[in-house]
């Protein structure tokens, strides 16, 4: 979603520690009318967390913002999977990666309580797990994880999926809805583990793969999906696969890069 889209204010209702690093925050909404009819697994959207000190007009309206306060002094706005959203009950969960004090959504989720509130625009997305496939591989990091988990429980209880996680640790492995034929494998960075060698790792069961891979920009990009289109001669309709973000670049500098990609790719 580019646009500013559909507008809702979130409220916290409780959260759940999935990992140390991996907070579940559940939210309550007045009107969650815009998922309707949104089938995609990956649906997000956009959160936008004001910045401290600055006196915003109520209620918040980025729309109505621009061009009425200085560039800096605009909210800051980060993107987020919308898990399990229920339109009548007005329920969706968000899973927020904590990194201490780094960043402006993981502290903000970090402190987070019920009756806080945060003003979202959404959703977008564009992937769903395709019901014609023999079988299904997902891969990513923990920005991806929450997507996978709705992936996951989109696939009829017999699917056959490979799954593969990069996270810190053992300890920092999450639960996922496991179809009976699915097999994960947590990839451990501290020990050396790399996304990209556990992928081309992997033996392939028979017959045509759909495929969902997100994450870190550089080894999703430029690591797995060269091997996945040109080494396994996949289609693009057959991969979903692009990074959600990049080591070193907020996501203002990500959106960046991934247009300079975007165009040496297309001058190509």
């Amino acid at each position: 979603m580019q646009s500013w889209g559909v507008s809702t204010h979130l409220t916290v209702t409780s959260s759940e520690q999935l990992t140390p690093r991996l907070r579940r925050l559940w939210f309550h909404s007045d009107d969650l009318s815009a998922f309707e009819g949104n089938e995609s697994t990956d649906r997000y959207v956009k959160l936008v967390f004001p910045k401290p000190g600055v006196d915003y007009p109520q209620p918040l309206d980025m729309k109505a913002l621009r061009g009425t306060i200085p560039p800096e002094d605009m909210p800051v706005v980060r993107t987020y999977t919308a898990l399990f959203p229920d339109v009548a009950a007005g329920t969706l969960a968000i899973d927020f990666v904590i990194h201490g004090d780094e960043g402006i959504a993981g502290p903000w989720a970090a402190a987070a309580q019920p009756g806080d509130t945060l003003l979202a625009n959404g959703p977008g997305g564009g992937y769903r797990p395709d019901p014609t496939a023999d079988w299904f591989l997902f891969a990513g990091d923990e920005s991806a994880a929450p997507a996978i988990t709705a992936a996951l429980a989109d696939l009829p209880a017999d699917a056959i999926a490979r799954v593969v996680v990069l996270v810190d640790n053992a300890e920092h492995e999450l639960p996922l809805p496991l179809p009976s034929g699915a097999e994960v494998t947590f990839v451990h960075r501290e020990t050396g583990g790399d996304l990209v060698e556990a992928v081309r790792a992997l033996e392939w069961p028979e017959g045509r793969v759909d495929v969902f891979i997100h994450g870190e920009g550089n080894a999703v990009m430029h690591g797995i999906r060269p091997y996945l289109l040109r080494e396994r001669a996949l289609t693009r309709e057959q991969v979903s696969i692009s990074g959600y973000w990049r080591l070193g670049r907020t996501e203002e500098g990500f959106r960046d890069w991934k247009a300079e990609l975007a165009a040496a790719e297309s001058a190509t």
